[in-house]
């Protein structure tokens, strides 16, 4: 309702209800059928995206979410304001993932401040990229066909990152597992983007996801980040670009 500019009494009208019903719905209450219908027809959104718990178990008795806001065929078909507005709303947790990720400070050259601002207020940034000496590195720049670059474009995304690199609240780690999808989460959104056979990061789909249980597509990404960034890994000493370069 705030996003689309919406009165509780506007909505009441358009479902047909009292605007007391609608306050009722605003403390927790489960609307009926009928009615979440029509106010996600007059907000926009989905059932699923409004009231997650309306569907939380299927036909077969599992578990059942919703939570893929948007889907785009390509990272670059993805508006740049969804994640600068992904940055600035997120509080508490920023989590990164992927071989390079060059494209993400580069595109937002405030990075630093942004997460050196945040940090100071409690945030926890974590960011995993793949060692640029590993063979998974090399493996993966045969693959789509780089011409040995991505080893200097991870350094150059640690060149990016180190001015935080001495705030408390930001660790950098280096990853050596294959990964078949990178990962941005903030708070409780993620941005994800599965790899598919050869092509580029920026021409990969990419998936926006919202959680709303701990049992849905969000949790299996961020256990997915979890279980990699537990694994052994090295730190980004050696791995920083060539200052003369």
């Amino acid at each position: 309702m705030a996003s689309s500019g919406m009165e509780i009494e506007t909505l009441a009208r358009s479902v047909g209800v009292d605007p007391k019903t609608v306050q009722r719905w605003l403390r927790g209450r489960l609307p009926h059928p009928r009615h979440r219908w029509k106010a996600s027809d007059a907000l926009s959104r989905s059932e699923e995206e409004l009231w997650p718990e309306a569907s939380a178990a299927s036909a077969s008795g599992s578990l059942v979410t919703s939570e893929i806001v948007s889907a785009y065929a390509r990272r670059a078909d993805a508006p740049s304001q969804l994640w600068s507005r992904l940055l600035d709303r997120a509080g508490t947790t920023i989590d990164l993932m992927g071989y390079a990720m060059l494209f993400f400070p580069e595109q937002h050259p405030d990075l630093p401040r942004i997460l050196a601002d945040k940090c100071a207020q409690g945030m926890r940034v974590r960011i995993a990229l793949a060692d640029p000496e590993c063979a998974e590195v090399a493996a993966r720049d045969e693959l789509e066909n780089l011409g040995g670059t991505l080893p200097g474009r991870i350094r150059s995304t640690v060149g990016h990152f180190e001015p935080l690199l001495s705030n408390p609240g930001v660790e950098l780690r280096f990853h050596r597992v294959p990964l078949y999808n990178a990962l941005y989460r903030f708070d409780d959104q993620m941005l994800v983007t599965p790899y598919l056979y050869k092509l580029h990061g920026f021409q990969h789909p990419m998936l926006h996801l919202k959680r709303h249980s701990p049992a849905g597509l969000f949790e299996t990404y961020a256990h997915q980040f979890e279980a990699i960034w537990t694994t052994p890994t090295t730190r980004p000493h050696d791995a920083r670009p060539d200052r003369e370069a």
